[in-house]
């Protein structure tokens, strides 16, 4: 008889399960996940908060809407996985960049935990009416993750626009537009240029390869390959914009040739020297000949030299042995 017929059939899974066990046992265990260790830690994440800001329903982007001089709100939520806390720092950056402000730049989230962190959106008294774009930064953890924000802006459309310090030099017409709404413009620029004898330009308007932001000024310059020689023109400028703007201003400019005119003034300064000889030349001599002395001049020295006004020299001329008074020669006798 054989002494193992009665032995029960079950002994043999059992033995294999119990050496399935050990080979289990002797088998590394996993490593620990990276967040659970030492350092900053890995995978977490900045989304728009809100009820579903961390499932399907999580919202792609932060929305805001208003009007200028208004104070738009809302929040963020930075979530870390990881059991060490988590630094980060927010920056706006884009478009809506500047106008942003969080209620704090710098966020310690502890570990395993969402915080949600506010922020506001203050839309300044001169924002153009329309949308635009920007984005919220967050670095930290040796990572960085950004949220889009869009931002619609309503109130009236204003479009205005200027033509200023216009100029016109040699071949050139220098001008300068200024933005005067508060709507983005493309300018069309329309030419015309009149002159003594009529119309020398007549260029119909045309866009220009730029868009003009509100407030923005740029100064720009039209060649004119045809400006005349010899004339003098008035060339005025007219701006067109979509939205009703329109500017218009006007220059005035003389065109002389240089050449011909300088041998002009050469000629004519030539003659002038030539007259101004001639003239010289036949001036009277001022010091002339001697004039005759007059007749009564010379019969007063005549007067005076046979009648002496001196008693003395009368006395004197008296002949000695003439005939004197009667009266004085009986007196004497």
């Amino acid at each position: 008889m054989n002494p193992y017929a009665n032995r029960s059939p079950s002994a043999l899974p059992c033995l294999l399960g119990l050496l399935a066990a050990l080979l289990l046992a002797l088998l590394p265990a996993p490593p620990a996940a990276a967040d659970d260790g030492p350092g900053p830690p890995a995978g977490w994440t900045l989304r728009p908060a809100g009820g579903g800001s961390t499932g399907r329903d999580a919202r792609p982007y932060v929305y805001l809407e208003g009007t200028p001089e208004t104070v738009l709100k809302d929040r963020l939520s930075v979530t870390n996985p990881g059991r060490t806390p988590l630094t980060v720092r927010l920056r706006g950056e884009g478009a809506a960049g500047p106008w942003l402000r969080f209620a704090a730049r710098t966020v310690t989230v502890p570990g395993r935990t969402r915080a949600d962190v506010p922020f506001s959106l203050a839309v300044p008294g001169n924002a153009v009416p329309g949308g635009l774009a920007g984005e919220i930064a967050a670095a930290g953890g040796g990572a960085e993750q950004r949220v889009r924000i869009r931002v619609r802006i309503g109130g009236p459309t204003l479009a205005a626009l200027t033509v200023e310090d216009v100029e016109v030099s040699g071949r050139t017409i220098r001008y300068a537009l200024v933005n005067r709404g508060n709507a983005p413009l493309r300018p069309r620029l329309a030419v015309r240029a009149d002159g003594v004898f009529g119309t020398l330009l007549d260029r119909p308007a045309r866009p220009l390869p730029l868009e003009l932001a509100p407030g923005r000024r740029v100064e720009l310059a039209a060649p004119w390959p045809d400006a005349p020689a010899l004339d003098s023109v008035t060339v005025r400028l007219t701006a067109e914009a979509e939205g009703g703007a329109r500017g218009e201003a006007a220059a005035s400019a003389a065109y002389v040739p240089v050449v011909p005119v300088a041998g002009g003034g050469l000629l004519l300064l030539g003659a002038l020297a030539a007259l101004g000889t001639r003239a010289y030349r036949r001036r009277p001599d001022r010091r002339g000949p001697p004039t005759a002395p007059d007749a009564r001049d010379v019969q007063e020295d005549r007067q005076e030299r046979e009648d002496p006004q001196d008693p003395q020299d009368l006395h004197d001329r008296q002949p000695a042995d003439g005939p004197r008074p009667l009266a004085k020669a009986g007196a004497e006798s």
